[in-house]
């Protein structure tokens, strides 16, 4: 059987970045985010950082009033931002971690070391009526404590993946589909991002049981040349492309290990 097809979500972060640079009104992400929509992304997502350097508020609230297809709410395990999320509920929440002096989210969540303020987090969004996901790296404790949390979702991180090259690439490409089959095993839905660019989302894209891929960065920067709309197409024909090479290969696979055990 043909499995669904696996979603794009589009962070918009950087057209607010841009905007926040000249403190003017434009560029737009609402805007952005409606023709993201118009070229095929899934969902939109915004991190709602606490020093506020590029999401801002009125953002979050704008958006969850006109999005066509959902809100993916990036944002720390903060008392402010629990709040602010019970308020708007978008329908999903994806629970990251943040220092204010990084450039972009470096490294996933620690469930294990913050179980309890993360499965508290938990609760309260799930009972707001949105879907919880966390940040996390593709490690099997992390994956375990993010399931007891009661999270039905993660993200995995493949900021690791995407920074490194052959041999290298290739070990984190395999930690990633192992992290994955394990969350798929223990009920999760699963989800990555970071650092992925239109020359290393194929590989990632290919993994068996990948709900949705969330990128931003390397789509703002390839809008600067082709406009947003085609810069999303052309990610989400990437990721198509891969998850039918990925689908394909599995079914070769099967096949052999069938060959195999009849002989």
């Amino acid at each position: 059987m043909h499995p669904p097809r696996i979603l794009l979500g589009v962070n918009i972060d950087h057209i607010a970045t841009l905007r926040q640079a000249r403190g003017t009104r434009y560029p737009d992400p609402v805007q952005a985010a409606l023709l993201a929509e118009e070229a095929g992304a899934d969902g939109i997502t915004i991190h709602l950082r606490e020093d506020r350097r590029h999401i801002q508020e009125r953002d979050v609230r704008l958006l969850a009033e006109v999005l066509n297809t959902r809100m993916n709410l990036e944002m720390a395990v903060t008392e402010e931002m629990l709040a602010l999320a019970e308020e708007v509920r978008p329908a999903h929440v994806c629970l990251v971690p943040e220092k204010r002096e990084e450039l972009t989210t470096e490294g996933g969540l620690d469930v294990v070391g913050n179980f309890d303020a993360i499965a508290d987090a938990c609760r309260r969004l799930a009972a707001a009526g949105c879907e919880v996901s966390l940040f996390i790296d593709p490690e099997p404790s992390q994956i375990e404590a993010s399931r007891r949390a009661g999270a039905p979702v993660i993200e995995l991180h493949t900021g690791a993946y995407a920074e490194c090259t052959g041999q290298a690439a290739r070990e984190e490409h395999a930690r990633l589909s192992a992290a994955t089959e394990m969350a798929l095993e223990l009920g999760l839905t699963v989800n990555a991002g970071h650092g992925l660019h239109y020359h290393n989302v194929e590989a990632i894209a290919a993994i068996p049981g990948l709900h949705e891929l969330n990128i931003g960065h390397a789509i703002i920067a390839r809008a600067l040349f082709v406009g947003l709309k085609e810069a999303v197409a052309e990610m989400k024909r990437l990721m198509i492309a891969g998850q039918e090479a990925g689908f394909i290969a599995s079914l070769e696979e099967h096949d052999h290990d069938h060959d195999e055990h009849d002989h």
